[in-house]
């Protein structure tokens, strides 16, 4: 069981930054992917941002330029850095680790972004 503990949501203007951080509860050298999604419709998470343990990243269009995902394997932590925000960016965000056929969630960071 990988228990992931997300942090560094909040309120900012449009056009501002945030920082996620999702902390792993395990050496995450052992995770084959970790990732942020946020809700869409109903109950379906759609991928914000995705990276693997080698390093390869992945991007929804809708913020690629804008967001990036980072890893520093010491601190078991990945990051979501995310630059001009959009009012449509405004969710709960959730980091997600794959490892083998499991996959971990965490419990969700609020965004808000006001126009």
């Amino acid at each position: 069981q990988v228990q992931l503990v997300e942090s560094g949501g909040g309120l900012v203007q449009a056009g501002g930054s945030l920082r996620l951080s999702c902390t792993a509860s395990e050496n995450i050298f052992n995770i084959n992917a970790m990732g942020w999604y946020r809700p869409y419709s109903g109950t379906q998470r759609e991928l914000v941002a995705e990276i693997s343990s080698g390093g390869t990243t992945s991007y929804s269009p809708s913020v690629k330029g804008r967001f990036t995902i980072s890893r520093d394997n010491a601190k078991n932590t990945v990051y979501l850095h995310m630059d001009s925000l959009k009012p449509e960016d405004t969710n709960v965000y959730y980091c997600r680790a794959v490892r083998g056929s499991n996959s971990y969630w965490g419990q969700g960071t609020q965004v808000t972004v006001s126009s």
